[in-house]
């Protein structure tokens, strides 16, 4: 069943646990979870042309305005983990998103995020709407991808204005 999952999402990024993400409980600080999903994330903002190399040269990007995260098993110092995207979707100045943690030699859930962004013109600070190019390739990349996606358990699908 778990191997199913992993099947049905696309693989973002792997990350090794490092002993400074570690706390005194000996497994990864809560802090670093959300570091990792951000790593994850970043790939996939930038295959929609919003991520450091826009925000740096256009002045374009997203900021995160609302998460909600699960942690429901332990990460420890030298575990691989693997992030996932399980869920896509947007509007038109809004990200909605999920990522999970998946712990790689185990294949179990470890996280879960899930998070509402906007699309902010830098130069203004305010929200802006996404360009005609980027709704493109959005909506190419959630057609390519739509049967892998997960629509259960979503927290901000009605924050969405379609």
């Amino acid at each position: 069943f778990i191997r199913i999952k992993l099947i049905m999402s696309l693989l973002l990024t792997t990350k090794k646990i490092i002993n400074e993400w570690t706390d005194y409980n000996n497994h990864m600080n809560l802090s670093y979870y959300i570091l990792l999903f951000d790593m994850g994330a970043e790939q996939i903002l930038s295959k929609f042309h919003m991520g450091e190399h826009s925000a740096k040269t256009t002045k374009k990007s997203t900021m995160v305005v609302e998460t909600h995260t699960t942690y429901n098993n332990e990460v420890k110092e030298n575990d691989e983990v693997n992030i996932f995207l399980s869920h896509f979707d947007h509007d038109k100045k809004r990200l909605h998103y999920k990522l999970e943690m998946y712990d790689k030699s185990k294949n179990t859930l470890s996280a879960t995020t899930e998070v509402l962004s906007l699309y902010i013109d830098l130069n203004l600070r305010k929200v802006a709407e996404f360009e005609k190019e980027k709704l493109i390739i959005m909506n190419e990349f959630i057609n390519k991808h739509k049967e892998k996606f997960k629509s259960e358990n979503l927290y901000f699908s009605n924050k969405l204005k379609k």
